[in-house]
């Protein structure tokens, strides 16, 4: 009897003692994705969204195994986007990652704890979202801006391939503190190389009409068009506007070359990507993102799109063309 009563024991003393480590499901973590507007996959999001999911697959987190993805886009509604945060802090997710300043500045409102991930934002320390690169302290990392560098080499190469040029009109989103300090690095630039600067600030899509007018009453040598999800959503305007007045322009992501803009020249997309993806992988694994530097672009691309300046009727000098990184035809 006694001995019954001791296997019956054992029995469940090993019904109760926790199962093998590989026997024990995988930790699922959550990453939450917000957007200012749409994760489509030809939309910057919507590019970064699915390379950073495969380049985190490749470190061990599998979506639907290690990993829950969860997006919210605001589809341009930003006053959405408290609520947004409210979403996703709810849904316990273990990283924020957010595209643009407006996003980056409501998710650092919204919560001090949860890890956030920055892409495309302006200058973080400028506009306060960070104390500084090295120590960004609080809960935000990510991909820094570096337009200030920029700004000269674009203006350059747009001069270059447009050798008249001397009035340049800066196109850009005066309603995103973030995108406004890459105009005012833009403008500063342009006044270094005694360029006239015709300022154009747009918030909404009814803005680029009054854009398009005021190039029309003074029209300017050329075009510069800062980045971001207002800008992207309105590109082919833009493109069309150019076009038909033979306006050389100059954009900074590879994308508007590709879709009919002139030419481009920023930060290699690709390095983006893996730089978000190993900062995401650190957090992941327990970092914190006080702990973790802003990481700064190393590579950067030029691309000329041939047929449209073929359409534009402008020569772009071999010098010039024998620094494009990629040549569209």
């Amino acid at each position: 009897m006694r001995r019954r009563q001791f296997i019956g024991g054992v029995a469940v003393c090993s019904m109760l003692r926790p199962l093998p480590a590989h026997a024990q499901s995988p930790k699922l973590h959550r990453v939450g994705f917000l957007s200012p507007g749409s994760f489509d996959p030809d939309t910057y999001p919507g590019r970064l969204t699915g390379e950073l999911t495969k380049h985190l697959a490749q470190k061990g987190f599998g979506p639907g195994v290690h990993l829950e993805l969860i997006k919210q886009g605001a589809e341009g509604h930003l006053d959405r986007l408290p609520g947004l945060v409210a979403e996703l802090i709810a849904s316990k997710v273990d990283v924020i990652v957010a595209f643009s300043y407006r996003v980056a500045a409501a998710a650092k409102k919204g919560t001090s704890t949860v890890p956030t991930v920055i892409f495309s934002t302006g200058d973080p320390v400028k506009t306060h979202l960070v104390a500084s690169l090295n120590r960004p302290g609080g809960n935000i990392t990510g991909i820094s801006d570096v337009a200030a560098e920029l700004a000269p080499k674009r203006l350059q190469l747009l001069k270059q391939a447009a050798p008249q040029l001397q009035r340049v009109a800066l196109l850009w989103n005066a309603g995103d503190l973030g995108m406004t300090a890459r105009y005012e690095a833009t403008a500063a630039a342009a006044k270094t190389l005694n360029m006239t600067v015709l300022a154009l600030g747009v918030r909404e899509p009814n803005d680029f009409g009054d854009a398009f007018a005021a190039m029309e009453g003074s029209m300017p040598d050329g075009l510069l068009m800062v980045a971001d999800a207002l800008t992207a959503l309105n590109r082919k305007r833009v493109f069309d506007f150019a076009a038909t007045h033979r306006l050389p322009a100059i954009y900074e992501a590879d994308n508007f070359a590709r879709d009919g803009g002139l030419m481009s020249y920023g930060p290699d997309e690709a390095e983006t990507i893996e730089r978000g993806a190993n900062l995401l992988e650190r957090i992941l694994k327990g970092e914190k993102p006080a702990d973790l530097p802003l990481e700064q672009p190393t590579r950067f691309r030029f691309i000329v799109n041939l047929k449209t300046a073929q359409s534009l009727g402008l020569r772009i000098p071999q010098s010039t063309l024998l620094l494009a990184d990629e040549l569209i035809e």
